[in-house]
């Protein structure tokens, strides 16, 4: 496995941050709904100017993920579409769980009729985006913990007819880690894993020499890297560690995000939202 970690981190896209921040603190607005004046002051502070702003919640609207309110007035605000809060719900589920991996698998198996190719390709994404590895052609694996998020996922898009699932071992002529080499690309999740360690691990060493913890720096550090996590579960979908190159750096990078987390999230709060201890979720959504 290539440990070296990649030569550049890209830039966090606009709409991103912006989903994340929706998914972290939205749902402390009354009804959802964020003032845009808000969300550009608060977007403002993790690099994103004002156009970008306006420019990212146009294309998640009209990717249906984001609704107005009072649309066009100075006080206009946006919350949340159905589909939206369902994406950030969604995101609770994986964002901060902490899996301990049994060493069984569960398999998805499917046949989709040759009318409903369309239906094959969301099928396909929609497990790759759980974070199941390709074991052959119509056959797809993951470990045993995910079977209750997949169950929710694909009966709510209305995929369920067309896949069984079972759970059980590993019983093959190959060694367990050689399989699961196969069936994911480790190279591009340990990359991920280094792209996030390489921005954020600093960022940690930093705050952990401090004892006074500004509500407003700690939410332009902990947003950042909230976003750049939200991937990573679902990339790396809690492999066993045993069946992993050792050092693996996903061991790491979760020890950083929830140490961030520990110190950042509270103080982060109280900037988003004007106070500590708000109701309401601290987890991100799966773009």
């Amino acid at each position: 496995m290539n440990a070296q970690p990649p030569p550049t981190v890209p830039k966090p896209s606009p709409s991103s941050l912006i989903l994340t921040f929706y998914g972290a603190y939205g749902r402390d607005y009354p009804d959802g709904t964020v003032p845009i004046a808000t969300l550009v002051r608060l977007m403002g502070a993790v690099g994103v100017d004002a156009p970008s702003v306006r420019s990212a919640v146009s294309r998640l609207k009209r990717r249906g993920l984001l609704t107005a309110d009072r649309p066009g007035s100075k006080a206009a605000g946006y919350a949340p579409s159905a589909a939206g809060r369902q994406l950030l719900d969604d995101g609770d589920r994986r964002v901060y769980a902490k899996p301990q991996p049994d060493g069984r698998w569960l398999l998805a198996v499917f046949s989709v009729p040759e009318s409903e190719r369309g239906r094959r390709h969301i099928l396909r994404s929609r497990l790759a985006r759980l974070g199941f590895g390709n074991a052959a052609p119509g056959i797809w694996i993951a470990p045993s913990h995910l079977e209750e998020e997949t169950r929710h996922s694909l009966t709510r898009l209305g995929l369920s007819a067309y896949v069984d699932l079972f759970s059980g071992t590993h019983e093959g002529f190959e060694p367990t880690a050689e399989a699961v080499a196969r069936w994911w690309d480790l190279d591009a999740l340990a990359a991920l894993h280094h792209s996030f360690l390489n921005v954020h691990e600093p960022v940690l060493r930093s705050w952990s020499k401090r004892r006074r913890v500004p509500p407003e720096e700690a939410y332009s550090d902990y947003l950042p890297a909230l976003d750049a996590w939200r991937r990573l579960p679902y990339a790396d979908p809690g492999l066993p560690t045993s069946l992993l190159p050792a050092p693996w750096p996903g061991e790491r990078s979760a020890e950083v995000f929830f140490a961030l987390h520990g110190k950042l999230s509270g103080p982060a709060r109280e900037h988003a939202v004007g106070r500590p201890g708000a109701v309401g979720s601290e987890a991100g959504a799966r773009v």
